[in-house]
């Protein structure tokens, strides 16, 4: 199982709606793309000097499966969305 996480620093203006809908955006994924095994997107409560804003955790069957997800019509609508919105994403992807 592969294992991927981003995590997002989303910009200030309307900063609450843009990780509302963003958040909603990427749960639909799961319905829309078939590789995708699993996913959950929080949003940070702890809002401390450390923290990022969003954190989405998704699983795939292998390096093939997000592969397929990354390039997935549905999946570049939700990330042009989230380019406009955010500031900073890193990413963590591992084989678990």
């Amino acid at each position: 199982m592969l294992v991927h996480i981003v995590i997002f620093v989303f910009k200030e203006e309307n900063k609450e709606a843009n990780m509302v809908r963003v958040k909603t955006m990427l749960e639909g994924l799961l319905s829309k793309v078939e590789t995708l095994k699993s996913m959950e997107v929080g949003i940070d409560i702890s809002r401390s000097e450390r923290s990022f804003d969003m954190v989405l955790t998704s699983t795939f069957a292998d390096q093939e499966g997000l592969s397929t997800y990354a390039v997935h019509p549905a999946h570049l609508e939700v990330v042009n969305i989230i380019k406009e919105v955010t500031t900073l994403s890193k990413v963590v992807d591992y084989v678990k």
